[in-house]
């Protein structure tokens, strides 16, 4: 009785602000053009959708963060699979170091990594804020699927090569199936760190590109409608549900094994 009490309390202290903000998203909290002040309805998502800089926000957004989600998992498995295989010496302290790298403040890299994405021509664009997220999601896929291999037993390799199988054969039709789970976790990370990302997004787009963190951060002002704020925040909720049902059971999976 008593632990059910406290997940209740636990679920209402979560829930209440994100209940408080989709009933603000809903309500008219400046006096506009045939809506009244307090009305409820949804013309705040409708001014939203209707206002190209902030469509613009979202599909640079979605474009950042799936081509991070992508990069980071490409270049991760190939990475992960060669130390979960292989040994030599300092191994252990290799992934060490990634992860200590992974912990360094992003401030710290912002003013060097500024300069030459301004010199490569990759200010103001998508593409730049995918790179730089995938410098520091790398390590976090690395060192997720890299343990996921390492569990899988190495007569699963020597079957499929002398069955045959190409690298890419083996990669694609045993060794994915196998560790999906922590393909599911790793791009869960992934994808969460580069969605609410805010330092690099601040930084590398200046005039444009901007994401949808950015384009949140702009709507405030002297005179903020609030209403629509909480409607575009309501809305850059969805990806990151969206993505949680996509990979849920991965995720359940994953973390199971893990645990």
């Amino acid at each position: 009785m008593i632990r059910a009490a406290a997940l209740v309390l636990l679920a209402v202290f979560i829930l209440l602000p994100l209940a408080q903000a989709f009933m603000l998203s809903l309500t008219a909290t400046l006096p506009k053009e045939g809506v009244a002040e307090g009305s409820m309805g949804l013309m705040n998502y409708a001014a939203v959708l209707a206002s190209a800089d902030l469509r613009a926000a979202m599909a640079n957004s979605a474009v950042y963060v799936i081509l991070n989600v992508i990069l980071s998992i490409g270049l991760g498995l190939p990475a992960a699979y060669a130390l979960a295989r292989c040994s030599f010496v300092g191994d252990r302290h290799f992934m060490l170091l990634m992860l200590v790298f992974r912990l360094t403040p992003p401030v710290v890299l912002s003013l060097p990594i500024f300069i030459l994405f301004s010199k490569l021509g990759l200010v103001n664009s998508p593409v730049g804020i995918a790179l730089v997220h995938c410098l520091f999601n790398l390590p976090v896929a690395i060192w997720i699927m890299e343990s996921f291999i390492r569990a899988v037993p190495r007569e699963l390799d020597e079957t499929a090569f002398l069955d045959g199988h190409s690298g890419l054969s083996f990669f694609f039709r045993h060794l994915i199936p196998e560790i999906a789970p922590g393909i599911g976790v790793a791009a869960f990370f992934c994808f969460i760190f580069s969605w609410v990302e805010v330092v690099f997004a601040r930084i590398l787009t200046v005039t444009a590109g901007k994401p949808i963190t950015m384009a949140i951060n702009a709507m405030f002002s002297f005179q903020t409608d609030i209403g629509m704020v909480m409607a575009m925040t309501c809305l850059s909720l969805m990806p990151g549900l969206a993505m949680i049902w996509l990979v849920r059971n991965h995720l359940a999976r994953g973390f199971t094994l893990r645990a």
